[in-house]
């Protein structure tokens, strides 16, 4: 199967009165990409901010932060059940969430199998809110996820601006990078979205974007979000016109689906008009051939 019908959420966070009412929207959206048949559904980074609002929000944001971990387990169950009976992958954004011995916070993506089973890509690199904040702590490992359609790696919000997570993916054989995020203005957003894109050319890859939009005005770090989910394709012949094969309108409540070809992905990186994933060099081997030149005045 090289075609596959992705989805990816422009999730509307709004605050909420309970738990069942955060859960009927994510179970709304879930069986909306199932009416469309598709196959691995996106939700962004954070969506789970939501459940803050159930809570004191006068309270410092870390304590908000710590809280919220606590419940990871019911979310994360009620998503598993969900992926389980709708028979497709589910990457479920990012939940604040305990490390082991639950001495630090992590923002984690788990993906959901359509058995239910789930694996977690912790993110890798924390903004400053993150920080120096909500004190949430970096991941330490990267994860190529396998599927029976190909493969895709995680890179959450602030990581797909450093170029050499989507590449290491790359040369590990991954066909498409899943960007969760959530960005306050439009200059967090387009850092987002020119990475990506960035990302998708230089390893071509297919890379799919889903932003938070709406506002929780009562809660630092996501009262405002600026978003538009997008599907960003490498730039040659075989693919969409500018790069992009699907996009939202800004700010606005929805869902984006699209079919990607991993069929296509192979033969661009066999026979694409150029080969940057095969061309490009290590960094360590360009720290060999590096010339420090003194210009004269």
């Amino acid at each position: 199967m090289n075609t596959i019908r992705v989805a990816s959420l422009q999730y509307f966070i709004r605050p909420v009165r309970s738990f069942d009412d955060f859960a009927l929207q994510v179970e709304a959206l879930v069986e909306t990409a199932h009416d469309y048949k598709v196959k691995l559904l996106v939700f962004p980074e954070y969506f789970t901010t939501q459940l803050l609002t159930l809570g004191n929000i006068k309270r410092p944001i870390a304590e908000q932060i710590r809280d919220l971990a606590g419940q990871e387990d019911r979310i994360v169950d009620f998503i598993a059940g969900l992926s389980k009976k709708h028979k497709f992958i589910i990457v479920g954004g990012t939940l604040p969430g305990f490390n082991e011995d639950k001495s630090k916070v992590l923002n984690k993506c788990y993906v959901f199998s359509p058995d239910g089973s789930q694996n977690i890509q912790a993110k890798l690199h924390m903004t400053r809110f993150e920080k120096e904040e909500w004190f949430v702590s970096s991941g330490s490992r990267l994860r190529i996820f396998e599927t029976d359609f190909g493969k895709f790696a995680v890179a959450i919000c602030y990581d797909v601006e450093f170029p050499e997570i989507a590449r290491t993916a790359a040369r590990l054989g991954a066909h498409f990078l899943v960007v969760p995020s959530c960005t306050d203005d439009r200059q967090g957003y387009l850092r987002v979205r020119y990475c990506a894109q960035a990302r998708a050319i230089e390893n071509q890859m297919y890379v799919i974007h889903s932003p938070t939009v709406g506002s929780l005005p009562t809660v630092p770090a996501v009262s405002l979000n600026y978003g538009q989910a997008a599907i960003y394709t490498p730039s040659d012949y075989a693919f969409s016109r500018d790069g992009l094969l699907a996009e939202g309108a800004v700010n606005q409540e929805s869902m984006v689906i699209g079919e990607i070809n991993l069929g296509l992905i192979d033969e661009a990186r066999k026979n694409g008009t150029v080969l940057p994933l095969r061309d490009s060099q290590t960094t360590e081997e360009l720290l060999k051939v590096v010339d420090h030149v003194t210009l004269s005045n």
